[in-house]
This record gives C-alpha cells, sequence and structure tokens, in this order.
C-alpha cells in the first residue's frame, strides 16, 4: 500500500469540511489541491525525462543535472 502525499490527504479533509457542496471554500481548496498535485505529477515526469536526454549530452547536461536530481528528491520528499 503506497503512502498518500499530504496534498492528497489534505484534500480530503478539506473535501470532508465542504459537507459535500461544492462551491464552498473548503471544496475549492480542496479541488485545488488536487490539481496541484496532478500537475506536479506530471512536471516530475518531464523532469526525469530531461535528464535521460541530457545524460546524452553531458557537456549541456552536467550543469543541470544536479539540480534537477535535487529539485526531484525534494519533490519525492527524500530530502
Amino acid at each position: 500500500m503506497s503512502e498518500q502525499s499530504t496534498a492528497l490527504r489534505l484534500a480530503a479533509l478539506w473535501e470532508k469540511q465542504s459537507h459535500g457542496y461544492a462551491l464552498t471554500p473548503e471544496a475549492k481548496t480542496a479541488a485545488e489541491l488536487r490539481r496541484l498535485h496532478a500537475l506536479n505529477g506530471e512536471l516530475l515526469e518531464v523532469l526525469k525525462q530531461m535528464l535521460e536526454v541530457w545524460a546524452e549530452d553531458p557537456a549541456y547536461g552536467a550543469t543541470h543535472a544536479d539540480k534537477a536530481r535535487a529539485a526531484i528528491a525534494r519533490a519525492e520528499g527524500k530530502v
């Protein structure tokens, strides 16, 4: 069983506070957290793909790879 992200856990709590009403600030907050969580996942995948591209051109990639790896680690909660 995978651990649920903080963003999704908070979204569920906010949604519960909305009592099923979609137009409440709580429901909107939950929806925004879920949207940002999904977007973050997409951006991480693109960044991981870029690491593969940069590996093919060490002269260019070396300047970006360390920063990209650090960003990925932070986003995945490994730091």
